[in-house]
């Protein structure tokens, strides 16, 4: 252990912080993983899923696979959130990244309408539902973990490793999904291949899981445990905290919009709305991915240089003024008009990407940080994250504008600025504090 805190206990040393990281990003990375792959096969999942409906509607009806999960996430989120207050962190974050994995995995071993008719896309929901769960008790978790792990000067940074982890467990799956393209002929590709990247999810959720099962709870947790100061009423306790909560739905807005727009969505804006050659659109996406790895972490911590808020306001502004041009650039077609319209919104999104892990945790008290943020996140990812490719999907052929990716993300950047302005500013603050809310007055 290093050296002691402030409140009698040791700090966690160096090795705990960075295993407590890992171990909090490898849950995301399996998220993003499914949501990857299953965006990447949307031609081959409504082929074995739904053969017997026009193209259109197979895109649309894949697409709901997207935005199923988003149905279940509240309850998630309500019953999960609250257990990671009462019972630990680390006992629920073991439970969702086991449930998450099994559940990706079993969309590979479904079979297809042909061999079962219609218990295929029967099996499909229920997969799909139960991976909805247990992601409503994971972001808020993980975020959680890794803020009551990380030095206060040092949050931003140890913060952005969450979404390092989205967009790390997102390229593998995207590079995966499209090594399985460019390899396989289209028949085997339907047939059998495009089930291989469900099925590696399973040894991948057991790593994750090893990992966060080698982990101690988080010690603000762990503090309060040892004075018996946690919560006996971890749901209703965190309902009290709705301001903060409506807050946190407002700033969430543009982070799922903007997240499930270009990493879930424009995948399929590009080769079937816009007819781009499928190997050259996926490969140009994995290299935006690949950009905005290498942004995320010195974003963090330019947050705990300069402050949460103005990172998060560039962003919002950003969004509000260049996703139109962004977007423009990207229907003109030509391999570098795409790769510059994208590379605007690989700027934009890191903004936000890399300051959310350490900005929301701050924004609830630690006897009540799981359950409050997962409530608040799983609300707002529910009604504009998942549903966004399902959303845009059905704007486009109903107005036939293909510029609707812009104006969603541009509504969604107007209405964020507004919360992000009302949110206190935490950079380099304590949020171990049990019972306030860090930025307030005691």
């Amino acid at each position: 252990m290093a050296a002691e805190a402030g409140h009698g206990e040791a700090r966690p040393s160096e090795r705990e912080i960075r295993r407590a990281v890992a171990g909090a990003a490898m849950g995301n990375a399996v998220e993003w993983y499914d949501y990857a792959i299953y965006s990447y096969l949307v031609t081959s999942i409504g082929l074995n899923f739904f053969p017997e409906a026009d193209p259109t509607a197979q895109k649309l009806l894949v697409f709901a696979g997207i935005a199923l999960p988003f149905v279940l996430r509240p309850l998630g989120s309500f019953v999960l959130g609250p257990l990671g207050d009462k019972f630990g962190r680390r006992a629920v974050l073991a439970f969702t990244i086991i449930t998450m994995s099994g559940a990706t995995l079993c969309v590979g071993l479904i079979p297809s309408f042909a061999t079962i008719g219609v218990a295929a896309p029967v099996l499909l929901v229920a997969a799909r539902l139960v991976q909805g769960f247990s992601t409503g008790g994971e972001y808020g978790g993980a975020a959680t973990f890794i803020a009551e792990y990380a030095p206060d000067r040092r949050r931003g940074l140890l913060g952005s490793f969450l979404e390092l982890g989205t967009l790390s467990g997102y390229v593998l799956g995207a590079g995966i999904a499209t090594t399985m393209q460019l390899t396989l002929p289209p028949q085997a590709l339907n047939g059998w291949g495009w089930r291989i990247p469900f099925l590696l999810a399973g040894p991948i959720g057991l790593v994750g899981f090893y990992l966060r099962q080698k982990l101690d709870d988080s010690p603000s947790f762990r503090r309060l445990a040892s004075k018996g100061a946690g919560t006996k009423a971890p749901l209703r306790e965190a309902l009290s905290y709705w301001p903060q909560i409506l807050n946190l739905i407002g700033i969430v807005i543009l982070l799922n919009v903007a997240d499930y727009t270009l990493l879930t969505y424009m995948p399929t804006y590009l080769t079937r709305v816009l007819n781009i050659n499928e190997a050259q659109s996926l490969l140009v996406l994995v290299g935006v991915m690949l950009a905005m790895i290498a942004f995320i972490t010195p974003l963090g911590a330019l947050s705990d240089r300069i402050g949460r808020r103005p990172v998060l306001l560039a962003s919002a502004i950003g969004f509000l003024l260049f996703s139109y041009p962004a977007i423009s650039l990207i229907e003109m077609r030509s391999a570098f008009a795409v790769s510059g319209g994208l590379l605007i919104l690989a700027v934009l999104l890191p903004l936000m990407l890399a300051t959310i892990g350490s900005t929301l945790p701050a924004m609830f008290p630690t006897r009540n940080r799981y359950g409050a943020f997962s409530l608040g996140y799983g609300v707002s990812t529910a009604l504009f994250g998942g549903t966004a490719p399902l959303v845009i999907t059905a704007l486009i052929a109903s107005t036939g504008s293909n510029s609707i990716p812009a104006f969603y993300l541009m509504a969604a950047a107007a209405i964020a600025i507004v919360p992000i302005c009302l949110m206190p500013e935490t950079s380099r603050r304590s949020i171990s504090h049990p019972t306030r809310i860090p930025g307030t007055n005691p």
